[in-house]
């Protein structure tokens, strides 16, 4: 676990910002270096599914010619939703870092695990990596909406 990858999952997570997305970035490192980054995009693609991490997932799989991610670690500014905790375990990623928890729809440790669930493969899990500034953009991001 390195706290600079989740920099740059936070330089993702701005990057949403700027398009007017909830400000969430995602990114997957393999042998200490970052393969995939991405944020949300579900406004700018009208895709409900394009969360930072599915993303993320996609372009690691297509950049390894792989649907496992054996070896990965994904770094997340928030805590992952059902659906991307879904995707993290049938891509079979090693660790799931994330930063800020969420209470309302957090499938990892707050509202649900997932992935204390009886599935095939159990990804380690280590929440509230800069958590603070992860916090901070989500905040300040749905202050801007009210």
């Amino acid at each position: 676990m390195n706290a600079k990858f989740m920099n740059n999952a936070i330089s993702q997570a701005k990057n949403a910002a700027k398009l007017d997305e909830v400000p969430v970035g995602a990114v997957i490192v393999k042998n200490g270096k970052i393969i995939a980054a991405a944020h949300n995009l579900t406004k700018t693609q009208k895709d409900a599914t394009a969360h930072a991490e599915m993303l993320c997932i996609k372009a690691a799989q297509e950049l390894l010619c792989t649907d496992h991610l054996f070896g990965c670690e994904l770094y997340v500014t928030l805590e992952p939703c059902p659906m991307c905790a879904g995707a993290i375990i049938n891509a079979k990623i090693d660790e799931v870092i994330y930063g800020a928890a969420d209470p309302k729809g957090g499938a990892v440790d707050s509202k649900i695990n997932l992935f204390a669930q009886n599935f095939n493969y159990r990804p380690a899990v280590y929440g509230g990596i800069k958590e603070e500034a992860c916090r901070s953009l989500l905040q300040e991001f749905f202050e801007d909406k009210r």
